[in-house]
């Protein structure tokens, strides 16, 4: 496998109320999300940070372009405005890994799924721990909601993106509103 020195990778930072994430977009698409910084003990929320983006040369640009648009959708989302998101996304994983995230777009905002149910509707009931692996590589959460699955007891398992308390202060947000 070669890596593609073509691509142009850019970033950008925003504020969020789960904490600092990096978008990092990849000739037009989406390809990851990074929590650089949790949010403060209390999880207060906060106002999206102005952001200005870098090209992977680490020069300064003015963000626009699939970058602005994620951080647009991001700040509607965690402001309760946004349910879904409508992004290009360029994730890297495996054919079974692109399954699972596909499937995954379909727990609707508020709802949650356990890892063998998600294994049921990708055809592989008995996938249930492999479907929890596919998920820790979700290199996208929020946007493909990987927050919204738990364990078959309906307790929270891991979440790459800042651990169990995230997950949770996701689930509740998305709860509380009609």
């Amino acid at each position: 496998m070669s890596l593609d020195t073509s691509a142009v990778v850019e970033t950008a930072r925003m504020s969020s109320p789960i904490g600092e994430l990096e978008l990092v977009a990849r000739d037009g698409a989406i390809c990851e999300i990074r929590l650089v910084e949790p949010a403060g003990r209390g999880g207060h929320a906060r106002e999206p940070a102005p952001v200005r983006a870098s090209v992977s040369r680490g020069e300064p640009a003015e963000l626009d372009g699939v970058l602005a648009e994620a951080r647009r959708q991001l700040a509607e989302y965690f402001a309760g405005r946004r349910r879904s998101f409508e992004l290009p996304l360029a994730t890297a994983g495996t054919p079974f890994q692109r399954r699972v995230w596909e499937a995954l777009t379909e727990v609707g905002y508020g709802q949650t799924a356990t890892y063998a149910e998600l294994a049921r509707a990708i055809g592989k009931p008995r996938a249930a721990r492999a479907v929890g692996a596919a998920l820790a590589r979700n290199p996208v959460p929020v946007v493909v909601p990987c927050h919204r699955v738990i364990g078959a007891a309906g307790d929270l398992r891991g979440f790459g993106l800042g651990g169990v308390s995230v997950k949770r202060s996701l689930l509740d947000a998305e709860a509380a509103r009609p």
